[in-house]
């Protein structure tokens, strides 16, 4: 409702202000990953991703007066949080779109400025922490400074060209752009009377809080100063506003607005909401009645209880049906970036078997590529040749006899490594496969097959390609529901020959839960680490990014995540990934590095491609 509501004002606004400029603008898309990398390259957090900002519909409502008068703009705000640099969707804020590029750029610049910015006094104001970042952008990094000024040049007298305003915002526009002008040289904003409309967001700063006084109370609004007991809210009241939420009604007619929306999104936007997730140590404190009520349902038909005929997608199976536990579990540690410290046995990995996994052989669509891949693959397995120049051999060499013989002649030493050795040299590398999956690999990239078949594929064509080379390989497959079952399953070992019975375990995979990546990683890197093989390769198949049902999702997944990776480095292994999730690129640099991960763009083509990109990692 409100994206609609944002939508709206945007409308309005853009015919009220009459300052943009459509043919010059400039999409986020266009610019987006240069602005990430310009952010970075300047010191920005590599773990913030860049996504489009939306318009607040509150903060166009307040500043509607503003954006008449001409001094406004329709822009939706740069902003930055934990998580994520929120820029403009689009901007056409001026008539050239040099001008439009150049201010994504100073907003990606003064991003990364405000984050390197030390505390300031206790009583700065916002408008004098704007100007501050500011200034420690320019003084930073002086080739941004003539990008600033051709856009405080053209958008200052925008703010000033209105000839219609009172005369105390006339006075207040005046200080935002003698601050734009010259960051630094305004201590503060003059004092506005009483119901002054606050002023427009400076669309050269980033977005956060207003840059005049609190907006004005409207009839409907609470109290701000509390008027019937003469002082500030109470505690407990100020927090239940805060927690109020804005009611919009509805039209009752039969054709009113309807809100439509994908169901498959919910789990992205929830990635966003600032919300106190409960983790799995804390009681449900409703547990107890929800469990009375259900108990208490029945179906229509018979009298069999809905718990007994009802099973969720979350539900972990019954202990018949599940697959066998190797082990009692093995604790492992996981980073939490807010604390910048590793929790000690904070997760709990449990090995897994398939139940019920027959030996099989190849499907028969796979087998012409299986051949083909052996037959490609064959030729990186070492041959047998002649070594030269050893001390002890099948045959005498011939070159190194008539050296011998000419340095004898010439009264020098001559050499006794006088034969020739046929030896086959084997390659002294290994290679784990780690195959996420998770919730998501149900979903269906045709209509023949789903990403869980993909990765089947790939698994199986790959260790028919290795099986070429003779190279040591073990397959595993991990899923996760919090940080007490992550599921590792022990497709292959490195000591089991690929043969029928490993065939029926790879087709005995089935989608799991969620994908709390760290813990599968590191679990990979001890195996990885008994292994003796002087090149150690981590290949990591994924169709998403890193998410569990606690706080694994969002950054602190990928941090965790990060961080394993940087312990299976530390640890000489070499980690790659390959993702079919096309939005991975935006997230996978932070993990992996630019040349640590490929993304496919067309899920099918996994299978084939996979043992390729094995062959160019050992080359």
């Amino acid at each position: 409702m409100e994206e609609t509501v944002g939508k709206i004002w945007h409308r309005l606004i853009t015919r009220a202000a009459g300052v943009s400029y459509p043919a010059a603008a400039v999409r986020l898309k266009e610019v987006e990953r240069t602005a990430g990398v310009f952010f970075r390259a300047l010191g920005g957090d590599p773990g913030l991703r860049v996504a489009a900002a939306t318009v607040d519909p509150h903060a166009a409502r307040r500043g509607f007066i503003a954006r008449i008068a001409g001094i406004g703009d329709r822009t939706a705000h740069a902003r930055m949080d934990d998580v994520t640099l929120r820029l403009p969707p689009e901007i056409d804020a001026f008539p050239e779109r040099a001008l439009n590029r150049d201010l994504y750029l100073w907003l990606a610049a003064l991003a990364a400025a405000q984050q390197q910015l030390p505390p300031g006094p206790d009583d700065e104001t916002d408008f004098q922490r704007h100007q501050r970042a500011v200034l420690a952008a320019l003084d930073t990094w002086p080739g941004v400074v003539s990008r600033y000024r051709r856009l405080v040049e053209a958008y200052a007298p925008r703010r000033l060209k209105s000839t219609k305003m009172p005369p105390a915002e006339r006075a207040r526009e005046e200080a935002i752009v003698a601050a734009l002008r010259e960051p630094g040289s305004v201590a503060a904003l003059p004092e506005m009377p009483a119901g002054t409309p606050p002023a427009a967001p400076v669309l050269l700063w980033l977005a956060g809080s207003e840059v005049g006084p609190a907006p004005f109370t409207r009839a409907s609004d609470p109290d701000p100063e509390n008027t019937t007991t003469g002082g500030p809210p109470p505690a407990e009241e100020t927090e239940r506003h805060a927690h109020r939420a804005e009611r919009v009604d509805l039209p009752q007619e039969k054709n009113g607005l309807m809100m439509v929306f994908r169901a498959e999104s919910l789990l992205a936007v929830t990635e966003f909401l600032k919300i106190n997730r409960p983790t799995d140590d804390e009681p449900d404190p409703n547990a107890a009645d929800a469990a009375r009520d259900l108990d208490q349902l029945a179906l229509a038909e018979d009298t069999d209880r809905v718990a007994s005929k009802v099973r969720f997608d979350l539900d972990l199976p019954s202990a018949a049906e599940d697959d066998v536990v190797l082990g009692d579990g093995i604790p492992l540690p996981e980073w939490d970036y807010r604390k910048q410290r590793l929790l000690e046995d904070h997760v709990r990995l449990t090995e897994m078997a398939a139940r019920h996994a027959p030996p099989s052989p190849l499907p028969q669509p796979l087998r012409r590529t299986a051949r083909r891949l052996h037959q490609q693959f064959a030729a990186l397995q070492p041959g047998r040749r002649w070594i030269k120049a050893q001390a002890e051999g099948t045959e005498l060499d011939v070159d190194a006899a008539v050296r011998a013989q000419t340095d004898r002649a010439c009264g020098r030493h001559p050499s006794e490594q006088l034969y020739l050795s046929l030896e086959k040299r084997e390659r002294d590398l290994a290679c784990l496969v780690l195959a996420d999956l998770s919730l998501s690999t149900d979903t269906w990239v045709s209509s023949e097959a789903r990403v869980i078949d993909v990765i089947r594929d790939a698994l199986l064509l790959f260790g028919e390609a290795l099986g070429a080379t003779g190279d040591a390989f073990a397959l595993a497959g991990f899923s996760s529901v919090k940080r007490s079952k992550v599921r590792f399953h022990r497709l292959k070992d490195f000591n089991e020959r690929f043969d029928d019975r490993i065939r029926g375990r790879i087709m005995a995979i089935k989608p799991g839960y969620y994908t709390r990546l760290g813990a599968a990683i590191r679990r990979c890197t001890q195996l990885l680490e008994k292994n003796g093989a002087s090149r150690r390769i981590l290949l990591i198949l994924s169709d998403g990014k890193p998410n569990d049902l606690d706080l694994y999702d969002g950054r602190y997944g990928i941090e965790d995540t990060r961080v394993a990776i940087m312990e299976a480095r530390r640890a000489g292994l070499t980690p790659f990934c390959v993702t079919i999730d096309r939005e991975g690129a935006g997230y996978l640099p932070h993990l992996f590095g630019p040349a640590g991960f490929a993304v496919i763009r067309k899920p099918e083509e996994l299978p084939a491609r996979l043992p390729l990109f094995y062959a160019q990692l050992t080359r």
